[in-house]
């Protein structure tokens, strides 16, 4: 049950998430503006992301104590594979970082994210707009393949040669019967159906949510 102590703590957390991202939002687009270039989007906000990326695993404990009611099964799905991304493949492996891919994930990163946060923010305090609640459960639609295929699935693609020639995570998975390299095809041929899942439960969210805010409006 929501507390107002409860309220607090989840209002300030999505505003500094929403405010984060925003400043995410702002450096890949200034990166893209500096340098008329889709290459240098992670060395204006690899660091930013990387840390707001991690820091969102605090949603898996939100929804696993009952927190927030979404559980924790997705949003550890979402933190897995995003994390997974960022920290172990695109800030390891340097030659990477300059691909146009990094600029289109963290683009639709960081517009989401913005947009998602926001609205919690201000649904933790009960006073986030129909406008909100509906772009929330709308940009997804596009951003998520966005993110998905033309950022994080072909960036870990691109990827494939480096981890195989730096042998990466070596003493991680000298003691199983496959490597790296292996894991992250097996990732890559599993990727589009786990995210299939998460993209349906969103449509699912989204009828719900809609649905109810409409209700409210009217």
């Amino acid at each position: 049950m929501a507390t107002p102590l409860s309220n607090f703590y989840l209002f300030s957390y999505n505003t500094l998430q929403a405010l984060g991202w925003a400043v995410s939002l702002y450096a890949v687009i200034s990166s893209f503006a500096s340098t008329a270039s889709l290459n240098k989007a992670y060395a204006y906000s690899g660091d930013l992301v990387c840390l707001l990326q991690t820091v969102s695993g605090l949603e898996v404990l939100h929804g696993a104590i009952g927190l927030v009611p979404s559980g924790f099964l997705f949003p550890l799905m979402q933190w897995g594979g995003r994390t997974h991304f960022a920290l172990a493949i695109v800030r390891k492996i340097v030659e990477v970082q300059e691909l146009p891919a990094v600029f289109v994930t963290f683009f639709a990163w960081s517009l989401g994210e913005l947009i998602r946060y926001s609205n919690y923010a201000l649904n933790s305090v009960g006073t986030s707009p129909y406008w909100l609640t509906y772009l929330r459960y709308t940009a997804f639609i596009i951003l998520y393949p966005i993110g998905m295929a033309l950022g994080e699935m072909w960036l870990m693609y691109q990827a494939l040669p480096f981890i195989k020639e730096k042998n990466l995570y070596a003493d991680f998975f000298s003691g199983l019967p496959f490597n790296y390299y292996t894991f992250v095809k097996v990732v890559l041929i599993c990727y589009p159906f786990l995210w299939l899942k998460l993209y349906l439960h969103l449509f699912a969210q989204r009828k719900s949510k809609l649905r109810r805010s409409g209700k409210k409006k009217n």
